[in-house]
């Protein structure tokens, strides 16, 4: 699972550069590498990029674990 979470971290950094990258200066670096954003290898790398995404938000909640206390991070706003 270690493996994993790496390569998901390496595509959330990939993709939040891309992201930073259209922000500023409306440059996809991804398309730029693949020869377009309708390659079916840009495509691909965007639909990796998403699905690291979605395993992420199950990394979040082991992280907010290991650095809090767990209950204090089951706690709602209200209840802080």
């Amino acid at each position: 699972m270690k493996g994993i979470n790496v390569i998901a971290l390496i595509l959330v950094i990939v993709g939040a550069l891309n992201w930073g990258l259209w922000g500023f200066f409306q440059f996809d670096l991804v398309a730029w590498i693949f020869g377009g954003n309708t390659t079916w290898i840009a495509r691909v790398v965007y639909s990796l990029v998403g699905l690291a995404g979605l395993w992420s938000i199950g990394l979040l909640s082991k992280c907010c674990k290991a650095v809090c206390c767990s209950s204090s991070c089951d706690k709602g706003p209200k209840d802080q």
